[in-house]
């Protein structure tokens, strides 16, 4: 029995509603980001007709306050550097393996565990993180490596702990994407099922595992809280993983509450360096993922 045309009409019209809501909320969305970015870029203007840029990154001498001042984000950028690859060198591993186990390996009642466990990991607030931090990796890296325990090395551990839900979860995905029939033939060849994983299976997922390291990345390169609590935030150059140290987002947090003038606009500019960071990050995915996968004939 045929739909009668009152009924088409009204979900003709209805279709089209939707259609334009989702066109509005994605619109939304797009000038919300520009926004963000107009504002921040404004506010940091100001900074670059008194500061040059050369002396702004390259200077490791950061001190607002005394006359005349200073702006050197340098050693703020190499302390975000090193935590930030540390994090991922300790991380990487694990997370891989562990989404290797959950889509090859785990199965039943011991991967749903395993599943919500991480989850629930993402979902711990980064304060959390930092006073577990306090509380443990200080003490560890204190009695282990030397110093005071407050590090970038402490940083690092902490950050790792942290991205693995992001590394883990989409590689897993990426994995599990791949073909069964490339596994099939891999195994019809008389490979191992180590041999099908390794060789056939990782390399076939390389661009989602790529995916979630970059944004492994991302996510590293904003934390704040956390890294604030047992990082040191000394406005020092580190010389070890056992320097104390201040990235680029504790040093917008903790000089914000107090800063005015060219002081503030500073950070708005150290923002503005982390914002361009993000985007060449973003344009990285983009890359990754639009890049067209080649086939054997």
């Amino acid at each position: 029995m045929g739909k009668s045309p009152g009924n088409l009409k009204a979900r003709k019209r209805a279709d089209a509603a939707v259609s334009n809501i989702l066109l509005l909320t994605a619109f939304i969305s797009v000038v919300a980001v520009l926004l963000i970015s107009f504002f921040i870029i404004a506010k940091a203007l100001p900074f670059f007709t008194e500061v040059p840029l050369r002396e702004f990154i390259g200077s490791t001498v950061w001190k607002p306050s005394q006359d005349p001042p200073s702006f050197g984000i340098n050693s703020f950028v190499a302390a975000s550097f090193f935590v930030t690859i540390l994090a991922l060198a300790f991380s990487t591993p694990i997370a891989l393996a562990c989404a290797i186990y959950l889509s090859e390996f785990a199965k039943g009642k011991s991967a749903e565990i395993l599943r919500r466990s991480i989850e629930l990991l993402a979902g711990i607030p980064s304060i959390i993180f930092g006073l577990v931090g306090i509380a443990l990796v200080v003490p560890f890296v204190r009695s282990v490596f030397g110093g005071n325990g407050y590090s970038i090395l402490s940083a690092s551990i902490i950050l790792a702990i942290m991205i693995l839900p992001t590394i883990i979860n989409i590689s897993e995905v990426s994995i599990r994407a791949v073909s069964v029939e490339l596994r099939e033939n891999s195994t019809a060849l008389g490979a191992t099922r180590w041999q099908t994983i390794s060789r056939v299976v990782l390399p076939a997922a390389k661009s989602g595992i790529i995916t979630s390291i970059v944004l492994g990345i991302g996510r590293a390169v904003g934390e704040t809280t956390a890294v604030l609590l047992v990082g040191g935030n000394a406005a020092v150059f580190p010389t070890s993983v056992t320097s104390m140290g201040r990235t680029l987002t504790m040093n917008i947090i903790t000089d914000m509450s107090y800063a005015e003038g060219t002081h503030m606009s500073s950070l708005f500019a150290t923002a503005v360096l982390l914002f361009f960071f993000i985007l060449l990050l973003n344009a990285l995915i983009f890359a990754i993922t639009r890049k067209p996968q080649k086939r054997d004939g």
